[in-house]
């Protein structure tokens, strides 16, 4: 039985693409979990709408990241920790300490658009990448300071 995948499956293939698997997977799981519809010229149809619809949302994303970009140029923040008096941090600093920083200035960045390979665990100036959109990436000055006691 052909069936159009609705979402991306390791082991059959891509969203949008036409697969061939047995009846019964097809009728018992992959139609009533969602992950499939019936190769028929409606649902073909409808596919095709909703990738173009899907590309025209993701232009317009691109878009708005390209312009909140324009806004990063020369941001930098600041964050006060408590370290030892060799620099080392008690704890880190990641994601969240950083997203936190950028909305005290007025940027509202998740902590998931962050990229961090490793959390920043000495004092110090960090450039760090912020991904606005799968295209369009950033980088912030993050300085780590000691707080005063």
């Amino acid at each position: 039985m052909d069936v159009i995948l609705k979402k991306n499956m390791d082991d059959l293939g891509q969203a949008g693409d036409i697969v061939s698997v047995a009846r019964g997977y097809a009728r018992n799981y992959l139609i009533p979990k969602g992950f499939a519809a019936q190769a028929n010229e409606g649902n073909l149809r409808i596919m095709k709408e909703e990738e173009r619809l899907q590309g025209v949302r993701g232009k317009k994303l691109k878009k708005v990241a390209e312009e909140l970009s324009s806004k990063f140029n020369d941001v930098s923040c600041t964050i006060s920790v408590q370290a030892s008096e060799d620099d080392k941090l008690y704890g880190s600093v990641g994601g969240r300490e950083i997203a936190t920083a950028l909305a005290e200035l007025g940027y509202g960045i998740e902590p998931k658009q962050i990229v961090l390979e490793e959390p920043i665990k000495q004092l110090g100036v960090y450039t760090v990448p912020i991904k606005l959109h799968e295209e369009v990436e950033v980088s912030v000055k993050v300085w780590v300071v000691k707080a005063e006691s």
